[in-house]
């Protein structure tokens, strides 16, 4: 039985270890936080599998595994469902974009600069939609906006039920999860810790911004979100908020709670959501829809997102060990093509 040693325990590494298990490894897992901490780039996270609305600040590498990633997603979740017991929401209705009158040329120049990225066959995936049609898609919105872009196919994941899930796999499949277990090295075959040495066939790193001082050009890229709890409103599908600021981002969840993000901050600050950022995003999400001045707050968030210069994801081996890394803000957009190319390699 080959033996696989991953330094860290998000997305990337749960899904790697999780792949691997089932097809027979024994699986060794290490992270410095503990397997239920909410404060990582995976947890801190919308999930949203939207290839197209990407694209427009997205190259063709991260479009192209993002397409790839979104056929995967089809086939995991329901294998994992199986593997675990645990139900993973996973829906693919499309993105819905909007903006305010005073804020349509934003939506204008979007729409402009993704159909000329596009190719000639993938046009009729962005379509313009009318005040009627807004309320055709999401009736909780009828006659708040004159004009909107559905973008078909795009989807979307509850970030907490899939780790959740990843997590009991892992353990039904007897993997050794060694949590609050920091890597001080990796070299190839072992992984050391400051418990010991991890001897194993092939050594892994996917520890995010945790690998900095191995990675020239890695930074730390600050995400906020807030978790909002709102039965006055339903959507079937993430919407995006044109601001000439930032896009903002609502990804409906299970039981009336909605993620509540916008894009990146340029920062390396690890310290709890700013007073400013739940202000922004409090007000654009009021704008969307006034039941949500009466949400509860139940969630408040910040993490760095692992990104290089050119923010397209790496994976590569270097001196005999493998490392995934720079996902950004890409992370459940992409992962799943670098986590099936690498687990391919090793079979």
């Amino acid at each position: 039985m080959p033996h696989v040693a991953i330094a860290g325990a998000g997305l990337a590494g749960r899904l790697i270890a999780w792949r691997l298990a089932r097809a027979g490894w024994r699986v060794s897992l290490f992270d410095r936080g503990a397997r239920d901490d909410r404060r990582s780039a995976s947890h801190v996270a919308a999930a949203m599998l939207s290839p197209l609305a990407e694209r427009v600040s997205s190259d063709g590498v991260v479009f192209d595994l993002a397409q790839r990633a979104m056929a995967l997603w089809s086939t995991w979740v329901p294998e994992l469902q199986q593997d675990s017991g645990h139900e993973v929401y996973h829906r693919r209705e499309g993105t819905l974009v909007l903006a305010h009158p005073a804020d349509r040329g934003t939506l204008e120049h979007f729409a402009q600069v993704l159909r000329q990225k596009l190719e000639p066959q993938q046009q009729d995936l962005v379509r313009t939609v009318d005040r009627p049609g807004v309320a055709a898609l999401e009736p909780s919105l009828a006659g708040r906006f004159e004009q909107g872009l559905h973008l078909v196919g795009d989807g979307q994941l509850a970030n907490d039920e899939l780790l959740a899930a990843l997590t009991v796999a892992l353990d039904r499949f007897r993997s050794e999860w060694h949590d609050g277990c920091e890597v001080t090295s990796l070299t190839p075959g072992a992984l050391q810790t400051a418990e010991g040495r991890c001897d194993a066939d092939v050594v892994v790193d996917t520890r995010g911004i945790g690998a900095k001082a191995a990675l020239p050009g890695l930074r730390g890229v600050r995400g906020e979100v807030l978790t909002v709890e709102c039965p006055g409103v339903e959507l079937r599908r993430p919407v995006r908020l044109m601001h000439p600021r930032y896009q903002m981002y609502i990804a409906p969840r299970p039981r009336h709670r909605f993620v509540v993000g916008a894009t990146e901050l340029e920062s390396e600050d690890r310290g709890p959501t700013t007073v400013r950022s739940v202000l922004e995003l409090g007000s654009a999400l009021y704008s969307l829809h006034p039941a949500f001045g009466e949400a509860r707050l139940v969630h408040m968030a910040a993490s760095l997102r692992p990104a290089f210069d050119d923010h397209r994801p790496v994976l590569r081996s270097t001196r005999g060990v493998w490392e995934l890394n720079g996902l950004y803000r890409h992370g459940y957009l992409c992962a799943p093509a670098l986590v099936d190319d690498l687990v391919r390699t090793l079979s």
